[in-house]
């Protein structure tokens, strides 16, 4: 089959590799009908590299049909329609029971001392074969495929897979007061989705910061109050602006949906960069004991969030050896939370928003759609913010 692999730093090749089969009894083989292009992806594809492996299969959005399944797996057949969550879980642990599948006691990578193993995403993680392929086996499926109904194109579900759980957590951690409101930094898939899950969760104010003309319009249109962050001679006005606008205090919750990669910080861009750049025996124990994140977005939060409110991290962080200002979420008395979306613990209250009245606007969330074959020019695309790219949906 035709699958998009990782070969080294900002280089991803579309290359033939072996069809999966069934390995396991709770096994199956998915079809893979369309897949996204994440923004966590495009941390493998610049920073994250001293954690990956020439010949890593990529990605963790599919949508598509069963092919085959394990004997342990009595809920699907051949010819389902499913999603397919981006962490694989069992259903059945402790952890799993308590709603945190992506603690998933059955498949957590113990070996590395992370949680649940994910679709694509690095020897942190298991390194299991991912998702932007004609063909996906997908490991537990007794739990973690959600049958979808045949009809609607692909686009109506495929967010199921990690955009909309991941910005329903966001907001759903974020505990906005009835009628509150929240600042989203960062308008990407997840910000741009998190805005619209806060105003249809009753959200009364949603501002949207970003520095992107085509995310910034798209937030806009849809209500969110927009902020420029390119028009602020530095973060301290645009907090000033919000805080204006908040009775001066603030917003009652903060989402930061930018991760590791936030603009500025350019020691910390550096510094991944050269880790990065070294070998791989070098480069892997430096970023696992002293990796940093570009914390720009962090501490904008801490800054913007009124006293007593709470910051809901949705955006990538991987630092190991990141200075955070304690001293201020404490006296502040912010609450922060934050980690992968538990993609099964949302996914039955999401799925009736996913109508044809369409009130979260999935079906024309993409910008882009194209084939898998070019993957390699909507990787860089989308990690240089060009040709409008928001989100990009790839059909093998």
């Amino acid at each position: 089959m035709r699958a998009v692999t990782w070969q080294g730093k900002r280089d991803v090749r579309v290359e033939n590799v072996p069809d999966p089969t069934i390995q396991e009894p709770t096994d199956a083989v998915i079809r893979i009908t369309s897949t996204g292009l994440c923004g966590s992806d495009l941390h493998l594809y610049e920073v994250l590299t001293p954690f990956m492996t020439p010949g890593d299969i990529l990605g963790h959005e599919p949508i598509g049909i069963v092919e085959e399944v394990g004997a342990a797996v009595p809920d699907l057949q051949a010819g389902d329609r499913v999603v397919v969550p981006f962490q694989i879980a069992c259903g059945n642990c402790w952890m799993c029971l308590t709603g945190l599948p992506t603690q998933c006691e059955t498949t957590q990578v113990t070996g590395e001392g992370m949680g649940a193993a994910l679709f694509g995403y690095t020897r942190l993680y298991g390194a299991v074969p991912g998702a932007q392929a004609e063909y996906l086996r997908v490991p537990q499926a007794q739990f973690g495929p959600i049958k979808i109904p045949e009809g609607p194109a692909d686009d109506r579900f495929i967010y199921l897979s990690d955009v909309l759980p991941t910005a329903w957590q966001a907001v759903r951690y974020a505990e906005i007061p009835e009628g509150g409101s929240i600042a989203v930094l960062g308008l990407g898939p997840i910000g741009d989705m998190a805005c619209r899950v806060a105003q249809v969760l009753g959200a009364g104010r949603v501002f949207g910061v970003d520095l992107v003309p085509e995310r910034l319009r798209r937030a806009h249109e849809r209500g969110v109050e927009t902020y420029d962050l390119r028009s602020f001679d530095d973060e301290k006005e645009l907090v000033a602006a919000i805080r204006d606008q908040t009775d001066g205090r603030g917003p009652d919750a903060v989402v930061d949906a930018v991760g590791t990669e936030a603009h500025g910080s350019a020691a910390a861009r550096l510094a991944q960069q050269a880790s990065a750049m070294l070998p791989r025996k070098l480069s892997g124990p430096l970023a696992e004991r002293f990796s940093i994140d570009r914390l720009s977005a962090l501490h904008t939060a801490i800054d913007l969030v009124r006293r007593g409110g709470t910051i809901s991290l949705s955006g990538v962080y991987g630092g190991t050896a990141d200075p955070i200002p304690l001293l201020t979420l404490f006296d502040k008395q912010i609450q922060l939370r934050m980690g992968q979306a538990n993609v099964r613990r949302w996914s039955d209250d999401i799925l009736p928003y996913l109508t044809d009245e369409d009130p979260l606007g999935v079906d024309d969330f993409a910008t882009h759609r194209v084939p898998l074959s070019d993957a390699p020019h909507a990787y860089e695309m989308f990690q240089r913010k060009q040709e409008g790219a928001v989100k990009v949906l790839m059909q093998p």
